[in-house]
Formats: structure tokens, C-alpha cells, sequence
């Protein structure tokens, strides 16, 4: 049986540092400040916003959270985050996805503030990762290698597959993981839908970090034994045996991979907690940035 990558427990510990750290930022009366805005009325989004909102107040960082409706315009948008831009209690900005067909994601993107830009996608921060001289790590491959590294775990010259190449998850990973950083300078193999022989590559890997946003895609014949399984997926299963009519599963199917894996995040509560925590974490460090707080 697999040892468990517990993102709840690693989560917890990231905020009681960064606890620690606005207490000091409060003595010197600087309060890091968090906008984020929702268009529209996406129920999953929603109560990923106000997770957000809340594990920001559990830890004294002011948050805020912005309503607008799906037929904003696409200027009216670019406005909202210029004001933000100016604000000097805001030090992060995120916008969350998905966004109506109206927004040009890249232009709003460029249009925040990069040392606001506490989700990691603002292309200057983007490339700053590629050449490894980040501003921000983008918050769930952050959490992954901070969860990775909490558990003792290294990277250095292991075999890992991605799969999948999203801008969010899978391209700045990889990216990452290359760097000659301690616990990353890993090999790298990115699966995607242009990949003839996915089992070629996973089955002979040490790290598998499924983002493919299949349910339940990885199997136990995918990966060799004792192999490490990260996954980033999570996804809703219609199950007529449980109340809610539904269950949540992840990318990996769990039962069988867990028998066979040295380690594994589990679903949820794995990658996820993690996504939040490392969000916070941007948002303390774009404050003392922004006030030029030294540490």
C-alpha cells in the first residue's frame, strides 16, 4: 500500500508559517491584500472563490471578492483589473476561470500587474519560470513540488511524465522540474494527444503527474512498481449508490494504483489544498515585494 501525499496536512503547515510572517507584516501596519474576480455564475467556481476568501481571512490577509456578469465586455473586464492594478491595499489579482468567449484571456493576462500576478500566468512570469529567475511560480505546480519536497521527496535525477500540457498545469511543470533547483533537475517527458505510446513512457517512470482531466485515466498496467503518482485531475462521476447522486475521482484510478505506488495524492485533498496554500503564498510575497520588505 501506498504511503499518502497528504496536501491537507502540508497545506496547513504553509499557512501556519505564512501566519507567522503577516503577523510581522501587521506590526509594520501592512496588510497583503487579495482581489479576486468571478464573471459569471459557474457553481464550481463559486465555491472555489469563496474557499479562497475564506482560507484568506483564517490567516489575516484581506480578500475581496469581485462579481461580474457573464456579458461583461472585454474592455469593461481590462478596466476593472487596471483599477486593481493602482490600488495600494491589493497585491494580488487573480481572474478566475472560465472565462465567457467575449475575453481574450492573453490580453487580461497582460494586463495585470506582474508582481500582482499572484496565479503565475502573466507571460513575463511565465518565462521567468522557462528561464529560471521566477517572480511567481504558478500556484499548482507549486504545490505539487512544495508537497513533493514537505515529504522528503526529490526530483534530482528522476524519470517524470506529465501527462498533459496545459499552460496551467503541465508546460510550467515541466518547466520547473528541469530547473537545476534543489529537489527539481529532473527528465522530463510531457504526454499529450500527440503521444503514439503513453504506457511506453509512464510505465517506466519514476514520477507520473496525471493533469489530463480524464476521470480515472491512470490505471495500475500504466505505471512500474513503486513508482510515485501525483494526480491533479478531479473530476465528477454520476454513482447512483451515494446520496448526492455523485462522486469525485481524480485522473488516477486510486484503488488500483494505490496497491502498486510507493506514493500517491489522494483525491481530494491531495494537489488541491495545495493550489490554495501556494496562492497565499504569492500573495505574502507579492505584499513585501510591492513594500519592499525584506526578508
Amino acid at each position: 500500500m501506498a504511503n499518502i501525499l497528504d496536501g491537507k496536512k502540508a497545506a496547513k503547515e504553509v499557512k501556519a508559517e505564512l501566519r507567522t510572517e503577516i503577523e510581522k507584516l501587521e506590526e509594520d501596519g501592512i496588510v497583503p491584500g487579495l482581489a479576486a474576480v468571478l464573471v459569471g455564475e459557474n457553481p464550481a467556481s463559486k465555491i472555489y472563490v469563496s474557499s479562497k476568501a475564506k482560507q484568506c481571512k483564517k490567516i489575516g490577509i484581506h480578500s475581496e471578492v469581485i462579481y461580474k456578469p457573464d456579458d461583461i465586455t472585454h474592455d469593461d473586464l481590462i478596466r476593472l483589473v487596471v483599477d486593481l492594478n493602482k490600488r495600494d491595499d491589493i497585491h494580488g489579482i487573480l481572474v478566475q476561470e472560465p472565462l465567457p468567449p467575449q475575453i481574450n484571456k492573453l490580453d487580461l493576462n497582460l494586463q495585470i500587474n506582474p508582481f500582482k500576478d499572484v496565479d503565475g500566468f502573466h507571460p513575463e512570469n511565465l518565462g521567468r519560470i522557462l528561464i529560471g529567475d521566477p517572480l511567481f511560480l504558478t500556484c499548482t505546480p507549486y504545490g505539487i513540488l512544495e508537497l513533493l519536497e514537505r515529504n522528503d521527496i526529490s526530483l534530482n535525477k528522476k524519470d517524470i511524465v506529465i501527462l498533459g500540457r496545459s499552460n496551467i498545469v503541465g508546460k510550467p511543470l515541466a518547466a520547473m522540474i528541469m530547473q537545476k533547483w534543489p529537489n527539481t533537475n529532473g527528465t522530463v517527458t510531457v504526454c499529450h494527444t500527440g503521444t503514439q505510446d503513453v504506457v511506453k513512457h509512464t510505465k517506466h517512470a519514476d514520477v507520473v503527474i496525471c493533469a489530463i482531466g480524464i476521470a480515472e485515466y491512470l490505471k495500475d498496467y500504466m505505471i512500474k512498481d513503486d513508482a510515485i503518482v501525483v494526480d491533479v485531475g478531479i473530476n465528477r462521476v454520476d454513482d447512483s449508490s451515494v446520496e448526492k447522486g455523485y462522486r469525485l475521482v481524480g485522473d488516477v484510478a486510486y484503488e488500483g494504483c494505490e496497491k502498486k505506488c510507493s506514493w500517491i495524492t489522494p483525491v481530494p485533498g491531495g494537489v488541491g489544498p495545495m493550489t490554495i496554500a501556494m496562492l497565499l503564498y504569492n500573495t505574502v510575497k507579492a505584499c513585501k515585494l510591492i513594500n519592499k520588505v525584506e526578508d
